[in-house]
């Protein structure tokens, strides 16, 4: 008998793990070096995690055999708290906090509490997959708004109303925004609140960069200028803090929450059944919020992250036809192709001839929802001199895709 996959998953793809990340395991496995610019995970490029948030960790192993509370650690969600109250949140309590088994799980889970099928959800274009994937396998329809690269990709406001429904239930904001490296201006945030305000749509706000910020960025939460507004804030410990593994993030719901009782029995019923987040994960949460924000360092001028970013910007910029925004926070660039100069009509198989003509691993455009086929991201974690190496690759091959 043949089995074939749910038909929930017709729409849902996440290619930053997809096939062309199964081919370069399948070229790893033949003996290749790959020099992979695909995924923003930062252990295996040297970004080590802060000590004391693994000490805690270590020294709560002993009590962090059994279950805990389906939301999480009290002290864990405590921190949350006091780190969201300093940033302008209000009236958010420990019982507005659920930790999760990263970002990741929270998503789906919020999505699934809330979204009936055919409800529309507002994802910008381009997005972290995973908000698209997850309205979908949710039942909800993924309505994409696009950010203008002109603007420095910042939301394109009169596209998220003109694409408004009497279907559309929520808006997600991805800020510092992955793949562009985006952060968002406070206007811009201002008339995205006025507009979910008449609109009656709940915000989620995806906030997992919001300490990797270079030159004068500034991060503003989104929620601390709607507290008259249904907002869920997610935030996590694997880009801040380098702990991608540890699977430790959460979410916290704030503004008026009476309307919304049986959406929030909803999530507890979820949280429940999942029984509880990864305990041991949960117990650095505490240290890596109190302690000291290494972060800060990486993202000085001098630091690290700050470096590789302005390195492959350049580098980027300076190649025939390509140019990027300066990303102002997270992980990567995202540059565009110069359609005239390079006309590429399928860029996933860009993303193949790359991987197998220069041994380079990349992740298409249109793998982050954007409609057009001249974009691909660039995760700036590498070396800068790998970083260098990578771009020369990157030239070396448009030089055979020139018209």
């Amino acid at each position: 008998m043949q089995v074939n996959q749910s038909a929930k998953l017709t729409n849902v793809c996440y290619d930053i793990r997809g096939p062309v990340l199964k081919r370069a395991k399948q070229l790893e496995a033949e003996g290749q070096r790959i020099l992979k610019l695909h995924i923003g995970n930062p252990a295996p490029f040297g970004f080590e995690a802060p000590p004391e948030l693994l000490q805690d960790m270590v020294r709560n192993l002993p009590d962090a055999h059994g279950y805990s509370d389906s939301k999480g650690i009290l002290p864990a969600r405590r921190a949350v708290v006091q780190r969201y109250t300093e940033q302008g949140l209000t009236g958010v309590d420990v019982e507005d906090v659920y930790l999760g088994n990263g970002v990741s799980e929270l998503i789906v889970m919020t999505l699934q509490a809330l979204l009936d099928n055919g409800d529309e959800v507002l994802i910008p274009a381009p997005d972290y997959p995973l908000w698209t994937a997850g309205v979908s396998l949710c039942g909800g329809t993924p309505v994409h708004y696009l950010c203008d690269e002109a603007a420095d990709w910042a939301p394109a406001v009169d596209d998220i109303e003109a694409k408004i429904t009497d279907r559309t239930r929520a808006i997600v904001i991805i800020n510092p925004n992955n793949p562009t490296g985006a952060v968002y201006p406070r206007p811009v945030l201002d008339r995205i609140v006025e507009l979910a305000r008449r609109r009656n749509l709940i915000i989620f706000a995806d906030e997992i960069y919001d300490r990797i910020l270079y030159d004068d960025a500034e991060h503003v939460s989104i929620a601390s200028l709607a507290p008259d507004l249904l907002c869920l804030t997610f935030g996590g410990l694997s880009k801040n803090y380098r702990v991608a593994g540890f699977r430790s993030g959460w979410v916290v719901l704030s503004g008026p929450t009476e309307h919304a009782e049986s959406y929030i029995e909803g999530l507890d019923i979820l949280a429940n059944m999942r029984l509880c987040p990864n305990v041991p994960g949960q117990h650095a949460i505490q240290a890596a919020l109190g302690g000291y924000q290494s972060i800060e360092d990486l993202v000085l001028p001098t630091g690290r992250l700050c470096e590789q970013r302005d390195r492959a910007w350049k580098l980027l910029n300076d190649l025939p036809g390509v140019s990027c925004a300066k990303p102002r926070g997270a992980l990567y660039v995202f540059p565009r192709l110069d359609p005239e100069m390079y006309p590429i009509e399928d860029d996933v198989r860009f993303a193949f001839d790359l991987l197998e003509q220069q041994r380079l691993l990349v992740v298409q455009g249109t793998g982050f929802n954007w409609p057009a086929t001249d974009h691909f991201r660039v995760v700036t974690l590498q070396y800068a001199d790998d970083l260098e190496e990578a771009v020369g690759r990157i030239g070396e091959f448009l030089a055979t895709r020139r018209r």
